[in-house]
């Protein structure tokens, strides 16, 4: 993909939506069986699509959260092969923090809990951030000459 043009490709954008959330929901899965695991004696989809799982007042709360927001460092990670533009990050990150709320409101109801909002406003942050500054620090690399064709 050349950087200097501009194509609008729907079907690829689409593409990489899909790509990324279900990144994500496989990224929230490994977690909350690394965190949640042992404590629950079933995970199910409430953990991840319910407000109500993320309090502060229980230890699978914080588990809970801990899942969120370790997945929004990859999913920073993720946006580097997906994505490859730090223009993009944050567009991408937000559409998928959309649809994430979406389909918890299909779920469980208009998210109520004040710890809902502020730790996936805070995984928004987090991984536009950290995805645009890996993909800035990708894109400001040196492009090896190979020294057969340089001209010196």
């Amino acid at each position: 993909m050349f950087y200097g043009t501009a194509v609008w490709d729907p079907w690829l954008i689409v593409g990489q939506i899909i790509c990324l959330q279900c990144s994500f929901y496989l990224s929230v899965g490994v977690f909350m069986i690394l965190f949640l695991g042992l404590r629950v004696p079933r995970l199910s989809l409430v953990y991840f699509f319910d407000y109500a799982t993320l309090t502060t007042s229980t230890v699978t709360g914080w588990c809970v959260i801990a899942s969120f927001l370790f997945t929004s460092l990859a999913g920073a990670v993720y946006m580097i092969f997906v994505v490859e533009r730090a223009r993009k990050c944050l567009d991408f990150s937000a559409t998928l923090y959309i649809i994430h709320l979406y389909l918890c409101i299909l779920n469980g109801g208009w998210p109520s809990s004040m710890a809902w909002w502020v730790v996936n406003g805070t995984g928004l942050a987090v991984m536009a951030l950290l995805a645009e500054y890996l993909c800035i620090k990708r894109e400001q690399r040196e492009i090896p000459m190979d020294r057969f064709h340089s001209r010196v």
